[in-house]
């Protein structure tokens, strides 16, 4: 990766093994999480000692020396976290490094936007999938913090995984990566997803760190103001709409290619007795909307 070798060769930062052998001690660990969890910042020395638990003051200082600099800044009020040391403690929360749940598969009560068929809930590997039980239809599969798993029933897990997908492929189409805020290039591609019944879809890729985020070209509609307004003049509120219910998001059954070189679509949307067409461009632009009765 690019920000990796910057880091090895640059003359300003530690090396990546380094900055991570820095955080192979309890008491490191446990510095980052009391800052972490003050409610204000700085912390002075003698509330971040205390809760450190450590009998030898030498030794905290030792540790808490150690972290200066990569992971907390001192300043005149006490100490506080750095970005990285919010990072750490932040993967740590979000069950990243600790945390393995395993939960068997359940039932959405939702049907499949294909057939009417049982969707069901799918978690392996830190990706929740939304998959149809009868047809095999994919209604998305994306990441999911193990942390995000703990504590939740059923609805409420599907609940949070709408709301985190939705925020995660705003970020993307903002250009900001979700997981470095590193720089997003989006591409259209043609050819069947893995996670989706669809062939025409929008990639992003950061540039920074890699991390890719693929939908169905509808997805990019769910927070465009035509597509609001024609859901609420239908008496539907489409935030309380999860993604996998409407059929747009999740398929290109609404999708046609009005043109390829170069690329354009258009994505029809039908409730009640009419149609909203939109019209995109290769950049997934918004150039033209109608509302057609029928």
């Amino acid at each position: 990766m690019e920000a990796i070798e910057m880091a090895e060769e640059s003359d300003h930062c530690i090396r990546p093994a380094e900055a991570f052998s820095l955080l192979g001690n309890e008491t490191r660990i446990k510095i980052l999480e009391t800052l972490w969890k003050a409610e204000e910042q700085p912390v002075p020395f003698s509330r971040l000692y205390e809760a450190a638990d450590v009998t030898n003051s030498s030794k905290f200082n030792y540790h808490l020396g150690k972290l200066l600099g990569q992971y907390i800044r001192k300043t005149d009020g006490g100490y506080e976290l750095r970005t990285a040391g919010k990072s750490v403690v932040g993967m740590i929360v979000k069950g990243s490094f600790n945390a393995h749940p395993q939960p068997d598969p359940f039932e959405v009560d939702e049907p499949c936007t294909k057939c009417s068929g049982q969707l069901m809930a799918r978690y392996e590997n830190e990706m929740l999938a939304i998959e149809c039980s009868s047809c095999d239809r994919g209604h998305g599969r994306y990441s999911f913090p193990p942390g995000g798993m703990l504590g939740r029933d059923n609805d409420e897990l599907l609940t949070v995984f709408d709301r985190r997908v939705r925020h995660l492929l705003n970020l993307a189409q903002d250009g900001v990566c979700p997981e470095c805020s590193g720089k997003i290039r989006s591409m259209i591609e043609m050819g069947e997803i893995e996670t989706h019944d669809a062939e025409i879809s929008v990639r992003f890729v950061c540039q920074q760190c890699n991390h890719t985020l693929q939908a169905p070209i509808g997805f990019t509609l769910l927070n465009r103001s035509p597509v609001v307004t024609f859901y609420r003049d239908h008496g539907l509120e489409l935030a309380d709409r999860r993604y996998w219910r409407l059929p747009w998001c999740v398929s290109d059954d609404c999708t046609t290619i009005r043109s390829v070189t170069p690329h354009s679509f258009d994505v029809a949307l039908t409730l009640d007795s009419e149609t909203l067409c939109i019209t995109l461009d290769r950049d997934l632009n918004l150039i033209r909307t109608r509302r057609i009765a029928l």
